[in-house]
């Protein structure tokens, strides 16, 4: 994806704020590289870049705090929206300060977000995806942190993303499974950087992964 410099100059700012006030912390970001430890800072500046570049509010900045290698607390702050997403483990989520919850919809009711069409009608899945479109109620391509924060709030049942590096879900983890959903790979297994992302309301997860890995 494109690189601003809003990208570098975001990315630096929270580094420099991090160092500050976690100065033994380790950190992660998209722009400046990869940093190892107990406690890892995981950084997107801007995700949704294309979107900010062209002039689309659907962007956001994307934290997230990794100890031992889980997500511990997750925020997703989209300033051109005026909102911000933010969740810790055993706390609950939150937007704008409200609660979060998924929604109870079963999968003939459900609304599908999915990341670009051309990511899936040229792939293996793509019969697998067609025929998600055609069993839920409505499908739209909303892209980027925007349609897995929908899952957390209800308005959305499933979003799936074939590859996200792991800058682009570790907070998504965390706001999602505290609003009582759950954040997977196609299969089913934990995420891993690169690994494909499957965001669900929990009630259709189980059925949604049986048709993507192919089971």
């Amino acid at each position: 994806s494109p690189v601003t410099q809003a990208d570098l100059e975001v990315e630096t700012a929270v580094r420099e704020m991090i160092a500050a006030r976690f100065p033994s912390d380790a950190v992660t970001g998209e722009e400046h590289g990869e940093g190892a430890g107990d406690r890892v800072w995981i950084v997107d500046p801007i995700d949704g870049t294309r979107n900010f570049a062209d002039g689309v509010p659907i962007w956001a900045t994307l934290l997230a705090l990794q100890v031992d290698g889980r997500s511990v607390l997750g925020m997703a702050s989209a300033p051109a929206l005026g909102e911000r997403y933010e969740a810790v483990r055993g706390g609950g989520a939150r937007w704008n300060g409200r609660e979060l919850h998924v929604s109870e919809r079963k999968l003939d009711d459900a609304f599908l977000a999915f990341s670009s069409v051309d990511d899936w009608l040229d792939g293996h899945r793509a019969e697998a995806f067609l025929a998600l479109v055609h069993d839920t109620r409505r499908s739209r391509g909303f892209g980027d942190f925007w349609g897995h924060m929908l899952v957390a709030r209800g308005a959305v049942d499933l979003m799936i993303e074939p590859s996200l590096r792991v800058w682009d879900w570790a907070s998504i983890v965390v706001i999602v499974e505290e609003a009582g959903g759950m954040v997977t790979t196609f299969e089913g297994e934990e995420p891993s950087d690169g690994s494909s992302i499957l965001t669900s309301n929990a009630a259709v997860h189980d059925d949604v992964v049986r048709r993507l890995s192919g089971q």
